[in-house]
């Protein structure tokens, strides 16, 4: 027996309505520079991704999967079908835990966004002439609009990997207005989307590299899903507020109406949060603690005796696991005691610290059993501030340092120049080399998005020129 048509509008047909009824016009001037930041910060952190561990494995294992020459993979030289390289291109972009994050929604909405748009506005630029700079900052805009209204809707922590989960729905919604779909089939591709949706946090607690791959699955289905809609195929449209909907069966307790209340007036690409450090967010607090305190107080890595990392269950939950003598890198990255342990050896922490020896050294084992994170029993299920971070010395010294909001939080942004420095560093760990004034020519472009008639011709500086 159907169920009965509700009488108010469905949450599917308002977050259709927002992402085919805006037009660039509407956006914010904020909202337009903050896309520029992050499509330029996502390509970036892709283009790195291309030699983290697993890529080669994914490509090899992927391309077997079509031999339509659509799309590129960033970094790399290989062409491959659409939906190839928007899970390719998203496992890139997420396999570092370099990408920009909503700290509401406690997710990292580009991650699957953008190497799906531009995946498709590679494939249709070849049949329609291409798709323009302004086209693709509202098809962000919008397609943020819609996983970020997801995750802040929840009222409870995780229980799904949301990046990955309610991130596909904002693929969709890109994708779906790149290529122009009407209301019906925008909500139908919102239904099939969901017949798709995957992501567990059971990879996030064991540190596995399932983690990055759950990103592109959701972003090739996103790709999938708008290219069944328009071949005729339809999905279920009480999406998410159903009785077996997104919502109910993913997060659990939530309220969609401040969300949608709030479509059209507050653009939620400029509340994003830059990732300074190449590791998880719940640690950058830290990161940022024990660099202020080496440099206010000039200890070393030696003088330390204890490191005590305090915030909110979240930051524990996620990052405050036990240093291992060999972790993986997928495991590494979410230790607060490893990554600090680089932070006090090295002054910072970088990509390089994730590969190869800089792994298993003995001397950051031994210093990242002194570090620990500590719940500070707030209430928030899904904040990642305050955060305190105390140092004691062996001399008996003790130093501390709190932060209410994270370096590059929209409340205290990246300046230009440590923007450029993160993009120019990603670029240097290419899996082909790439040049510097291709590096440049991208920057130039993005810097100028709005005017760019076609945005192949940012995708063409990201791979080796033949």
């Amino acid at each position: 027996m159907p169920l009965p048509t509700p009488a108010a509008p469905l949450a599917a047909d308002r977050f259709a309505a927002h992402v085919l009824g805006s037009a660039y016009q509407d956006l914010s001037a904020d909202a337009v520079a903050q896309a520029k930041i992050f499509i330029l910060d996502t390509i970036g952190v892709g283009i790195a991704g291309s030699t983290a561990l697993g890529a080669n494995e994914l490509l090899r294992s992927a391309i077997g999967w079509g031999n339509l020459d659509q799309a590129a993979i960033w970094g790399r030289g290989e062409r491959v079908p659409a939906s190839v390289a928007a899970m390719v291109n998203g496992f890139q972009v997420h396999c570092q835990e370099y990408d920009c994050l909503s700290e509401a929604a406690v997710l990292h909405p580009l991650a699957t966004l953008l190497p799906a748009a531009l995946a498709v506005a590679e494939a249709q630029g070849a049949v329609t002439g291409g798709v323009s700079g302004q086209d693709l900052i509202t098809a962000v805009a919008v397609g943020t609009d819609v996983s970020i209204g997801l995750g802040v809707a929840s009222k409870v922590g995780l229980r799904f990997f949301r990046p990955a989960t309610a991130g596909g729905f904002g693929a969709v919604a890109a994708v779906g207005r790149l290529m122009r779909l009407s209301h019906a089939q925008m909500v139908a591709a919102f239904g099939l989307q969901y017949a798709q949706s995957s992501g567990t946090m059971q990879s996030h607690v064991e540190g596995s590299i399932a983690l990055p791959l759950q990103i592109g699955f959701n972003t090739r289905a996103a790709v999938q899903a708008v290219d069944l809609v328009r071949a005729g195929l339809d999905g279920p449209r009480d999406v998410f507020e159903g009785p077996f909907g997104f919502l109910r069966l993913f997060e659990g307790d939530w309220d969609l109406a401040p969300v949608l209340a709030s479509l059209g007036r507050r653009w939620r690409i400029a509340e994003l949060s830059h990732k300074p450090y190449p590791s998880g967010r719940a640690t950058h607090g830290g990161v940022e603690g024990l660099l202020s305190l080496m440099a206010d107080h000039k200890f070393t890595a030696e003088d330390v005796e204890r490191v005590r990392v305090i915030g909110p269950p979240l930051i524990h939950a996620l990052c405050g696991r036990p240093p291992r003598p060999d972790p993986a890198p997928s495991y590494a990255r979410l230790c607060m005691p490893f990554v600090g342990a680089k932070v006090l050896q090295h002054g910072l922490i970088d990509l390089a610290h994730y590969r190869g020896s800089a792994l298993t050294d003995p001397d950051t084992y031994a210093l990242a059993n002194k570090i620990v994170m500590e719940p500070d029993g707030a209430t928030d299920p899904n904040a990642l501030a305050p955060q305190r971070v105390v140092v004691r010395l062996a001399d008996g010294r003790e130093f501390a340092w709190r932060c209410d909001a994270m370096l590059a939080h929209p409340t205290r942004r990246l300046s230009r120049e440590q923007h450029l420095a993160k993009f120019r560093r990603c670029w240097s760990f290419a899996h082909a080399p790439l040049s510097e004034a291709a590096r440049e020519r991208v920057i130039a472009l993005v810097d100028e998005l709005e005017t760019v008639a076609d945005v192949r011709e940012i995708i063409r500086l990201v791979v080796p020129s033949a």
